[in-house]
């Protein structure tokens, strides 16, 4: 018995989106000559801030681009800033790696008239560094460590629109709330997707609590809910957190720039 032709698609917009992924590496499509560089005073006691967190955020999103170290980083960015033709200054190493703690990421995303149709999912992301490259050369000393990565996709324009990072041991379920929590609640959503992990009361009331349809399945082995307990949860991570968020906020920017839109043709 002979196996069924695949399946064909084809891209309906190839001269645009063509475009679109030429634009993604184009240097100063990144810095925005109208950015707030400098930070506002902060009307708190004790010495304000020299760089807006747009400021730190555009340069971390290099560091992210590239590859790049921090004190290279700076170079770059510096490089930049004079190709833009502007005298602003960069910030420095200490304060790039202090303000990566606590910096509050802002990830871009479109706003369409539609209700906001969200996927709701989660992945693992390594982190490497020294303690990897100790691993490799000296063997395992402790258990590795993952971060867990939850994220809500808006399934029209797929970009991200909600983050939040934990460490490996913190379940699915509990991170739905957190996610509903970062969209606006001016923003309608029609319908909140997710896989079984998420079939619990918690998750059920999140979702009703925002007036959305609740496409979740049943778990296996379901049985009638009991009271929830309070789930742990550690954010012993903030400067990959930050990382992430910056690498959350860069794939949407390519989005905006355009993606494919395909059909299928046989």
């Amino acid at each position: 018995m002979s196996k069924p032709a695949p399946t064909r698609y084809k891209t309906t917009n190839w001269a645009k989106y063509d475009a679109a992924l030429k634009a993604r590496g184009s240097l100063l499509i990144w810095l925005d000559t109208k950015l707030q560089w400098q930070a506002e005073p902060s009307g708190k006691p004790g010495r304000s801030a020299t760089f807006s967190d747009a400021a730190i955020q555009f340069c971390l999103s290099i560091k992210c681009l590239f590859g790049l170290a921090l004190r290279q980083t700076i170079g770059l960015v510096e490089s930049l800033i004079k190709l833009a033709g502007l005298d602003w200054q960069v910030p420095n190493f200490s304060t790039l790696s202090r303000r990566q703690h606590s910096i509050a990421v802002k990830i871009p995303a479109q706003k369409h008239g539609r209700g906001l149709e969200l996927l709701i999912d989660s992945t693992g992301i390594q982190f490497l560094g020294e303690s990897e490259w100790k691993r490799k050369k000296h063997g395992a000393e402790y258990r590795r460590q993952w971060r867990k990565v939850h994220l809500g996709i808006d399934a029209d324009t797929l970009e991200i629109r909600a983050i939040e990072v934990t460490s490996n041991g913190v379940g699915d379920a509990p991170m739905l709330p957190e996610l509903l929590n970062q969209i606006p609640s001016n923003e309608p959503i029609v319908s909140v997707s997710a896989d079984g992990a998420y079939d619990t009361k918690t998750c059920h009331a999140a979702i009703a609590a925002r007036h959305a349809e609740g496409i979740v399945p049943v778990r296996k082995n379901g049985r009638p809910w009991k009271e929830d307990g309070s789930g742990a949860r550690a954010w012993a991570f903030e400067r990959q957190v930050a990382e992430l968020q910056i690498r959350a906020a860069l794939l949407n920017r390519f989005t905006l720039l355009g993606r494919p839109i395909t059909v299928r043709v046989g």
